[in-house]
Formats: structure tokens, C-alpha cells, sequence
């Protein structure tokens, strides 16, 4: 390896950070892109609710970050980064430990160019019990805890009382994560019996209760979205509360600021996020989310370091407003840093262009026949509404569009065929 070529570090395999490596590995190669993660998979964060119902199968939708870089030309670097120095330009990496063993040992990582991508974290907001009581969803290992106790609870249920009380799960959170988690649970329950748990009525086996602080679920959407996403939510018998503010998080239960109790079984927490806290270990200026502080050219208090994604507070167009923590704006990000760093890397001066956010609008599943979304800025600055089949259709169109940015045209559409195939011909409810 070149110890002269110009190193660029991307710490976070998410949406933005592997479109990054990839695209930027395939022009320059593994001397010049590296690319950081603490975890060995990689899965597209959106689909997590999916492997929480158990409706998808991790071992067959994650991709391996060392498989990934073979074929994308980048070197994968397995480990969570610990701190950063700017002054010698490296990174600390901790050591990746089996249950027994030191796999690798803590090291450092050279850097010329180093770009922040390391996602979002659930934000508890300090609320008494959540951490202790409730489940994030913000990582395969969080959403397959919580598939783990969705199933452990059934099993309690169906060999409980008879009839087999309802199991509750409370969701705290209406925003697109709250409401996709929701409608896919109901889509498990259809196929529970598969599964020998056949004193479970599909139709009554759960009830979920969506808790939403605002005025109405998916409130940062356009109001006919919520409506709709709401009405489709109600139709599948779940149960749909705004305006509640949840005070505290108990083992049975959660209680809201006006004193009314939920008694639930599982509850999970999906209610807002924050930034990793050691981003405000850095040195780098953070806002109260621990989010980096970034320029309109993507640039932190420091020339060398980027951020992109959610961990980074990027200003919007919108005067006195920040962008939000959308995959699209993750994976413009990427494709805007692209030239700069292919700039950097081949020791030119980069442009000085600022980076401008185009909101395509949003989709959200509510089931795997149903969605809702809008489409915005794209037909005569217009914005459309779009539901049912086709916005299920165009749901998942972003899922294939994030694989061919990082795997290209051929293994995207045999993987997109693969998983066709198997949702036509497996049961939806993976138990092992």
C-alpha cells in the first residue's frame, strides 16, 4: 500500500456512508477509501421494523461489509471507533472481543480526510424506566432482542389462560418508524399458526397501541398523509392516541403526563433520536443532540473532517432550519461529497459549491399491500399524494435504489428477484 496516497476515512457503514465507500472505492480503490464500522453486516436501516416482526430474515437481507468491499474496491475496517486526533490525524479504534476472545486489538487508523457517518440512536429524552423497560430499534441486534421477546411473549400467551389473552405492545412514537413497526406486527400476526401456536386467534393475538405527543401521527409530513396512514392504521384494529406525553416507562406498563395508564407487555420506544454521545468527545462543536456542527459545504471546525447523515446538524435552505434525518438526505450527502473528496484525494483544490437539499417527498409502508407517501418538487414543483399499491410499490423501489448505489446493476437485481421469491413462497413469521 501506497503510504503516500491521500486516505480517506469513513466512519459508519449506514445509507450515506456505504453509498460513499463504495462509489468512491470503485474509482480510486482500497489504497485511498477505507470504510469503519463496529458491526460486521450491513442492513438498510428502514427495513429494521421488517426484521423486528420477524417478517424479514437478516440472514438473508444483510450484506457483509467485507464481501462489499472485495467487490467495491474499498478496505473494510472492523471496529468502533473510540476518539479522534486531529492533531496527528488518527483514529482509535476499540477492540472487537468475541464472548472469549480479542478478535482485533485496539489500533490506530491513519487519515487525510476523515467524514463522520455514524447514524442516530434512540432519544429516551430522560424519561423515568424508558432505557430500562422499552426496546429501540435502532440496530439488527435491538431489532432481533426485540423479535426474540415479540415471540417469547406469544409462546406465554398461548399457553396461558384460555382463551389466550391478547398480547400489548405499545408503541411510543408516531413517526415513520412507530407507524411501519405497527402495521408490520399485524402483518406477522396473520401467520403465527405456522408456527404451532394454534390456540392464537390471528385476527385478536396482538393489540397495539401507537402513542403520539403531537396532534397527529407522522406530524413532520404533509396532513393527508397522516390522515391517511392513520385510517389505514385503525382499519388493521390498531389503536391510534395523539397528544399523549408519555411521563414514564414501568416492566408492565407506561404512564402519560396526565396520570392514565397503558399497561402493556412490550414496549417499544421509537419517539425521537439523538447523535452518539462520544461525537461530543471530539472536540468538534455539537448541538444538544450531540449532532456535528456542519457548513453548507459539509465541513465541522475542522478542514479534514466531514459529516454527513443524521449525526450531522446540516443548515437547510429554509432560513433558521437544519436538514432532517431522512436516508435521502443521507444519500444526497454522499453524492455531493463525492467530487470533493475525488478532488482531495487527487490533490486538487475542491470546489467550494454548497450542498442544497432536493426533497423528493416521503413514503411510508403500512403494510405489505399498502402505503402512503408524497411526492414533492419532482412533477411541476408540484407535491402529489400517492397511497396504496403503488406507494408500497415505490417504497420499495428506495430499498433496491440504496443496493444498486452499492452493489451494482447484477447483484441488485438478483437480489431483488431472490427476495420476491422468497415473500411469495416462505411463511413472514421467522421464529428460530
Amino acid at each position: 500500500m501506497d503510504e503516500r496516497a491521500h486516505k480517506v476515512v469513513i466512519v459508519g457503514g449506514g445509507a450515506g456512508g456505504l453509498e460513499l465507500a463504495s462509489k468512491l472505492g470503485r474509482r480510486f480503490g482500497p489504497g485511498h477509501v477505507f470504510l469503519v464500522d463496529s458491526s460486521p453486516d450491513h442492513i438498510w436501516k428502514p427495513s429494521l421494523h421488517e426484521v423486528a416482526a420477524g417478517t424479514l430474515d437478516i440472514h438473508r437481507e444483510g450484506l457483509s461489509y467485507a464481501m462489499m468491499a472485495k467487490d467495491s474496491g474499498f478496505t473494510f475496517i472492523y471496529g468502533a471507533l473510540r476518539g479522534v486526533d486531529r492533531a496527528s490525524r488518527t483514529i482509535r479504534l476499540d477492540a472487537v472481543m468475541d464472548e472469549q476472545h480479542e478478535i482485533f486489538p485496539a489500533r490506530d487508523i491513519a487519515y487525510d480526510t476523515l467524514v463522520l457517518a455514524v447514524g442516530s440512536r434512540s432519544n429516551f429524552f430522560g424519561t423515568p424506566g424508558a432505557r430500562e423497560y422499552a426496546v429501540a430499534l435502532d440496530s439488527t441486534e435491538q431489532a432481533e432482542r426485540f423479535r426474540k421477546l415479540f415471540l417469547r411473549k406469544l409462546v406465554i400467551a398461548h399457553n396461558g389462560s384460555q382463551p389466550p389473552e391478547a398480547l400489548k405492545i405499545a408503541i411510543v412514537g408516531g413517526g415513520a418508524t412507530g407507524v411501519e413497526l405497527a402495521a408490520e406486527l399485524v402483518e406477522a400476526s396473520k401467520n403465527i399458526r405456522y408456527y404451532g401456536l394454534e390456540r392464537l386467534d390471528p385476527a385478536h393475538s396482538i393489540h397495539i397501541t401507537l402513542l403520539e405527543g403531537a396532534g397527529r401521527i407522522l406530524s413532520a409530513l404533509p396532513p393527508k398523509m397522516s390522515d391517511a396512514a392513520q385510517h389505514l392504521l385503525q382499519e388493521r384494529g390498531i389503536d391510534v392516541k395523539t397528544s399523549v406525553r408519555v411521563a414514564s416507562v414501568q416492566e408492565d406498563g407506561l404512564t402519560d403526563a396526565q396520570g392514565r395508564h397503558y399497561p402493556c407487555d412490550i414496549c417499544v420506544w421509537a419517539a425521537g433520536i439523538e447523535a452518539p454521545s462520544f461525537l461530543a468527545e471530539l472536540g468538534l462543536s455539537v448541538n444538544r443532540l450531540n449532532q456535528v456542527v456542519v457548513d453548507r459545504m459539509l465541513r465541522t471546525d475542522d478542514p479534514n473532517i466531514f459529516a454527513i447523515g443524521d449525526c450531522a446538524q446540516a443548515p437547510w435552505d429554509k432560513e433558521g432550519e437544519y436538514l432532517p434525518a431522512r436516508a435521502q438526505v443521507a444519500h444526497q450527502q454522499a453524492d455531493f461529497l463525492i467530487p470533493i473528496l475525488r478532488d482531495r484525494i487527487e490533490g486538487k483544490e475542491p470546489s467550494q459549491s454548497a450542498f442544497r437539499f432536493k426533497d423528493y417527498g416521503s413514503l411510508v409502508s403500512v403494510g405489505h399491500t399498502r402505503g402512503v407517501g408524497s411526492l414533492m418538487g419532482v412533477l411541476s414543483g408540484k407535491s402529489w399524494f400517492v397511497e396504496g399499491l403503488v406507494a408500497r410499490m415505490m417504497y420499495m423501489s428506495l430499498h433496491l435504489m440504496h443496493h444498486l448505489a452499492v452493489l451494482g446493476v447484477v447483484r441488485t437485481f438478483v437480489m431483488a428477484v431472490g427476495r420476491l421469491l422468497l415473500k411469495r413462497s416462505a411463511p413472514r413469521v421467522k421464529l428460530h
